[in-house]
This record gives C-alpha cells, sequence and structure tokens, in this order.
C-alpha cells in the first residue's frame, strides 16, 4: 500500500480510541455522581465499561483523570468557540459567548451539572488538579486567542492583558458554579454568569 493509504487508518485509530476512552469518562462520570469519587473504584468503572482493569489504564493514568479528561474536553470546546467569534469583537464578549458551551453542558442535565460541581468541590484530591488545569488547560489555550485581538501595548514589559481576561471570566465561572452549589440543580447558571461576568465589565 503507498502512503495515501496509510493516513485514514491512522485517523480511524485515533478517532477509535477517542470514542472508547469518551464512553469510559462518560461510564465513570456516572459512578462518580452516584456513588461518590472515592468510593469508586477503577475496577468498578472498568467493568461497567465492558473492559479490563488492564485496559482502562491504556486509556487513563488514574480514575482522578476521568473527571480531569472530561473538563479538558470542555476546555477545547470552549477555546474553539472563542477562536470562532468575530475577530472585532470586544474580547469579554467574546469569552462569555464561548462560555456557552460550559452552559450548554449544564442545561441540558442541570442534575448532572450540579454534581459535577459538588464532586469538584468536595474532593480534595481534585481541587488542587483541577485550579492546576485551569492554569494550563484554559488560560494556556484561551489567552492567545484572546491576545491577538488586543491592540497593542503601549511600553516595554510582559503583556498580561489576556491572561488576565482569561483568569477573571473563570473567576466569573467559579463563583457563579459555589452559588449554583448553594441554590441547587435549579439554580440559572446562565443568568448567573450573565450577572457576574457583567458586574466586571459589560457585556453589551
Amino acid at each position: 500500500m503507498g502512503q495515501g493509504t496509510a493516513a485514514p487508518a491512522g485517523g480511524l485509530r485515533e478517532r477509535a480510541r477517542r470514542a472508547i476512552r469518551a464512553e469510559i469518562a462518560r461510564v465513570g462520570m456516572e459512578l462518580f455522581l452516584r456513588k461518590g469519587f472515592e468510593p469508586t473504584t477503577v475496577e468498578e468503572i472498568a467493568a461497567a465499561a465492558g473492559i479490563s482493569r488492564r485496559s482502562f489504564f491504556r486509556y487513563f493514568g488514574s480514575k482522578d483523570e476521568v473527571v480531569l479528561a472530561h473538563l479538558d474536553e470542555l476546555a477545547a470546546t470552549v477555546t474553539e468557540a472563542l477562536a470562532a467569534r468575530p475577530a472585532d469583537e470586544d474580547p469579554w464578549v467574546s469569552l462569555r459567548r464561548a462560555f456557552d458551551a460550559i452552559v450548554a453542558e449544564a442545561e441540558a442535565d442541570r442534575a448532572a451539572g450540579f454534581g459535577l460541581a459538588r464532586l469538584l468541590n468536595e474532593t480534595e484530591a481534585l481541587r488542587g488538579q483541577y485550579a492546576e488545569r485551569q492554569k494550563r488547560a484554559w488560560v494556556g489555550a484561551a489567552a492567545p486567542v484572546i491576545a491577538e485581538r488586543l491592540p497593542p501595548l503601549a511600553g516595554p514589559g510582559p503583556d498580561i492583558r489576556a491572561e488576565a481576561l482569561v483568569a477573571a471570566a473563570l473567576g466569573c465561572v467559579a463563583i457563579v458554579a459555589d452559588a449554583c452549589l448553594a441554590g441547587g440543580p435549579e439554580a440559572d447558571f446562565a443568568d448567573l454568569l450573565d450577572q457576574a461576568m457583567a458586574a466586571v465589565r459589560p457585556l453589551g
């Protein structure tokens, strides 16, 4: 076979791997939300997904990664949405609109969204790792997109404006998540996020 037939095979294998990884993550999240993070074992996740414990570790390094990988995928979705916003749109507005991916997930299944927020809030092992992932996967990915939309910085020194904007927006998301935890599954994530971000900088 020539080189022209090799690439599609690799693509198919990668898509199959992503599909299996996504299914394991889905099953794992269901168990975490139903039983709690600490009581749920890797063996239980593997059994529910129809794979062996050894196969689980081909896709995830630990059960922590099941939760964090889901958040990484959401970060990638937000970053893609951010990059697709109009180039002349106010960066703060672009960030809010990109967060519609988070809103959509929260609204699609409010009970699951509430459960995930509670899981992150109550599980010490995940809180620190999530904070680090936010810095690397969220700020690190989204800030370059915002930086391209900002006017040149006057004067010498590092330009930290994009990182500050993204970090501030994520701070609003964190505050809203806390408010939703206090308000329960019926809390309106979208409305609260609008309120929080508009308090920092006008959205219209």
